[in-house]
Parts: C-alpha cells; structure tokens; sequence
C-alpha cells in the first residue's frame, strides 16, 4: 500500500480549487463578450431599420416637395406651414420626427468661387463683399472680416496665388501643424473651421447663417420664406446699402401669399431708395431650389439622425422638368 502524506491531499484540493477558479474566469469572460455581441448585433440591427425609416421619411418629403413644385413651379412660399414643422412618423417600436427647411437661405460659402472652366474655380469679388459684409452685420470686426472671407475665397479657388487679404500654401504652411488649402469647392460648413482667421468663436457666430451648397451659383435667398430675423442676409447683398432694420421690415411687410417676383420685394417701402443692379436684384428670389430634410428616429434606446439635401429641381435648369432628388445625406449629429 502507498501512504500519502496529509500535505499531499491539500496540494490536490489546491490544484482542483484553482482549476475552477481559471474555468469559472473563463466562462465569465466568455459571458461578458457573448452578452457583447449580442449588444452589438442588437444596435447594428436597430440602426438598420433605423436607416430604413429615414430612407422611408425621405421618400414622403420628395413626394412633398414634388406636390409643392407642381403647385407652382416659379414660387415657394410658406402656404401650407410645410416649412420648420415637425411632423410625426408613428414607427413600431419608437417614433420618427422629419423637419423641412430652406437651404436656400444661407450664405453658400461655394458662391465664393465662380467656375470659368471644368474644374477650374476663380474667386467672385462680389461675393467676397457680401460674405465681409454678413459678417460685419453679425458683430464681427470688418478687418478680420475682410481677411477671412478673403482666405476662404483663396481656400476655394484653383490657383495658388495669394489674394487681396487671402491665404494660400505659404500661410499654411508656416503654421505650428502645417497643412495645405483645398483648393475646391467645400463640401461641409466645417470646413470653414480649418480657414485662417477662423476661430471657434467666429465658426459657431457664423454657423447658423452658412452653408456649403453642391453649386458656385450666386446665392439666391427666398425671400417668401426667409423669416425677419435671417434680415441679415438681405442686407449683405448691397452691401452699405441695406441695414438690418430695414430688411427686417421689408421681410415682415411680405403678403400673406408672399411676394409675386424679385422686383416686388426691392419695391418694398424700406428697401425703394436702393436700387442694385440686376445681377444681385435676382438674389432676392422668390423660389428655393434647395431644400434640407433633418429625421430622427428613435426606437427603443437607439437614436439616429440624418441630414439630407434635396435638389427640388432634380438636376435640371429649373423646377418642374423632372421630380426632386436628394444630393447629398449626412448621418449623426452636426458638428
């Protein structure tokens, strides 16, 4: 017979012990990431039919906009309270919120540049000014306004040639963490952040007054759906020419069926001692081409955003020819 030492039977114990000590870690560690993955294929799962709701609310708002085109194709205005509104999407299992605006009333920081060949962009003096002078409006001081709307001008353009108060590769360059202009036409405001001369502080006061449009067309507001306090906008198309206080009143004098025409707005009592030329009269539009769409849905603890852009002409010179587009679809908050 083989005796066995007391001790010897505490080893084993130990060693059994510490067996399943490493079982049962490897068994929670196994349930922690299959409790994980089921999290996860929980959330892809939500977000995808979250997508599909959003898809399906973009739908709804071409068809919208495709009523409103028909309607009147010449002019958009605010019959119908369409713009600004929430409306209700009842989901299984949650709810989605869809909100129209006007994308044309902004200043489209892409106006800064007109394209004169393929490709190939060179900076608009006229909206140079406009942009210096909507900043002036919104407190910001004129020299630094001068300089920023002139850097940005040269951030857009295809050249690299500094212009007046402008930045180009050298400035850039030259900086702590050195970069280069894009050289192109922008394809999100925040862009803007990465311009000389614009800081946080500047960036967040300009934000809600600009965008970056798929065009280097003019900016063309509509002023049947521009409400009193976007005046500023008005007011930088002549620029020294317009003050705030009158372009909110020509805005709060609109009809009840808004303006007929461009002409009939700078006919307005506040605005008949300015005259501009054509080419900025036409600025002040009566019809929006751009249109953007926010949805939210929400299902369950999931919450998902997207920012879409449609064009409510479809890619044709004017409205009516062929049905609303959506261009462009951003997904989450904005910056």
């Amino acid at each position: 017979m083989t005796v066995r030492h007391p001790q010897e039977r505490g080893a084993a114990l130990l060693s059994v012990l510490l067996l399943v000590a490493v079982m049962a870690v490897i068994a929670a560690t196994a349930l922690d990431r299959l409790t994980l993955a089921t999290r996860i294929a929980g959330s892809a799962a939500t977000v995808d039919q979250g997508r599909a709701y959003a898809f399906a609310a973009e739908e709804i708002a071409l068809r919208r906009v495709g009523e409103l085109v028909r309607r009147d194709a010449a002019r958009l205005t605010l019959a119908g309270g369409w713009l600004g509104r929430d409306f209700t999407l009842p989901l299984p299992g949650g709810e989605g919120r869809a909100r129209l605006s006007d994308a044309n009333n902004c200043f489209n920081l892409n106006s800064l540049v007109a394209e004169t060949a393929p490709g190939r962009f060179s900076q608009r003096s006229g909206a140079v000014a406009q942009f210096t002078e909507l900043m002036t409006l919104l407190g910001i001081d004129r020299g630094e306004a001068m300089a920023i709307a002139g850097a940005a001008a040269d951030w857009i353009d295809s050249d690299s040639n500094d212009g007046p108060l402008g930045a180009e590769d050298g400035v850039y360059r030259a900086m702590q963490t050195s970069y280069l202009p894009a050289n192109r036409p922008m394809v999100d405001v925040s862009e803007l952040r990465a311009v000389r001369g614009v800081s946080a502080k500047i960036y967040a006061r300009l934000k809600p007054w600009i965008c970056a449009l798929p065009v280097t067309e003019p900016v063309r507001l509509n002023v049947n759906t521009l409400a009193p306090e976007q005046a500023p906008l008005v007011a930088m198309l002549v620029p020294g020419q317009i003050s705030t206080a009158d372009a909110r009143a020509a805005l709060a004098a609109r009809p009840a069926d808004g303006y007929g025409s461009a002409v009939r707005f700078w006919q307005a009592r506040s605005l008949e001692r300015v005259k501009p030329s054509q080419d900025v009269a036409e600025q002040a539009g009566v019809n929006s081409r751009w249109l953007a769409l926010t949805t939210q849905v929400t299902m369950g603890d999931g919450f998902l955003t997207a920012h879409s852009l449609i064009d409510a002409n479809g890619g044709a010179p004017a409205a009516g020819q062929v049905p609303p587009v959506i261009v462009r679809r951003d997904w989450g908050e904005a910056d």
